[in-house]
């Protein structure tokens, strides 16, 4: 593998690490921790075995992601959820979906990012997120229910 070819899959897909990296670790930090990830990747590019370099290097970025906030050994509580990602508190059309999907557990986060934002599919955000793709099924249809749910209960309590 060679730097070219990590260099072309950065060009073509920084938009959306971009988000996705965001989507997990918060707006601010996306930048710094998508620079980190593909210096990481130029640096240790020799670990890289075969299969998917654009799944490799997701991988990286989402790693880097959960590593910036601690997320790989605890989950976020709503205070600090609702500061690193500045979710609003109105309950209309995006801004709603926006904090329904911020709040998820981190796992239907990154899975929803991944299949959203990435627009990987389910044997991709598998690979990714070291997972079985039953599960990253699991995971998507529960962050839809919740969502659903959060959504529904904030029309009640707006009416």
């Amino acid at each position: 593998m060679t730097s070219e070819a990590i260099e072309r899959v950065y060009r073509e897909h920084l938009h959306s690490f971009l988000k996705v990296a965001a989507g997990v670790a918060g707006e601010q930090a996306a930048a710094d921790i998508v620079h980190a990830s593909f210096v990481r990747a130029l640096r240790y590019g020799r670990s890289f075995h075969g299969g998917s370099l654009e799944a490799w290097l997701w991988r990286i970025v989402v790693n880097e992601a959960r590593n910036s906030y601690g997320l790989q050994t605890r989950g976020a509580s709503s205070d600090e959820i609702e500061q690193r990602f500045d979710v609003a508190h109105e309950s209309s059309g995006e801004l709603a979906i926006q904090a329904a999907v911020l709040r998820l557990p981190l796992r239907q986060r990154e899975v929803v990012f991944l299949r959203y934002f990435a627009d990987l599919d389910y044997q991709s955000i598998a690979q990714v997120l070291g997972i079985r793709p039953g599960t990253v099924a699991a995971s998507l249809h529960a962050a839809h229910d919740s969502i659903r749910k959060t959504l529904i209960e904030e029309t009640r309590c707006a009416n």
